[in-house]
């Protein structure tokens, strides 16, 4: 029930009447103002400002991380640095989330080339050469790449998608894992 002032009114009956009606509050326009709460607001963006840093990451996204590849457990602590990406998963080989070619391919001959992911990284160099040029900056290009293989992927397919991309300029490799803390990995059966 809302607040009135005190005095006197009319009744209900003349509230409706164009004489009395507009005496004593019953006839007045309600005012467009509403009064805000800012304890609650307040509170409210205290915690979204907490949500957003503890969710923010200075390194950013540097993987692209799929269903189809799970990666080997790790227990190093250094960080991987912006660069291409290439996913290896038992069914195709990605650069930078774009399907390449497909595994199944790579295990048919003996070749070490894989001229369709020769073609992307070099492109992908040609790129980066060409973007360091126009930002005119003192930052050349070291060949650095990021791979992420699927702990199930045979060597034989991996070693061939390490010499396509070495072959390409790519020669800094970087493999991505989820990374474990000592203990965790150093458990056995007669340790638990």
């Amino acid at each position: 029930m809302p607040i009135v002032t005190p005095g006197k009114r009319p009744g209900i009956r003349l509230a409706k009447s164009k004489v009395f009606g507009k005496k004593g509050g019953f006839g007045k326009k309600k005012s467009g103002y509403a009064g805000l709460n800012l304890t609650p607001m307040v509170d409210m963006f205290t915690i979204i400002v907490i949500y957003l840093l503890q969710n923010f990451s200075q390194d950013g996204d540097i993987l692209f991380m799929t269903k189809e590849i799970q990666l080997p457990s790790i227990t190093s602590k250094t960080t991987l640095d912006r660069a291409p990406v290439v996913s290896v998963s038992a069914e195709s080989v990605l650069v930078d989330g774009v399907k390449v070619i497909d595994t199944a391919e790579l295990t048919r001959d003996a070749t070490m080339n894989v001229p369709a992911l020769e073609e992307v990284m070099q492109e992908k160099k040609r790129n980066i050469q060409q973007s360091a040029a126009l930002l005119g900056g003192s930052k050349t290009f070291e060949g650095r790449l990021n791979v992420q293989a699927d702990k199930g992927v045979k060597f034989q397919v991996l070693k061939k998608v390490m010499f396509a991309c070495n072959v390409a300029g790519f020669g800094a490799l970087n493999f991505a894992g989820m990374q474990t803390t000592a203990a965790s990995a150093t458990k056995t059966a007669s340790n638990p």
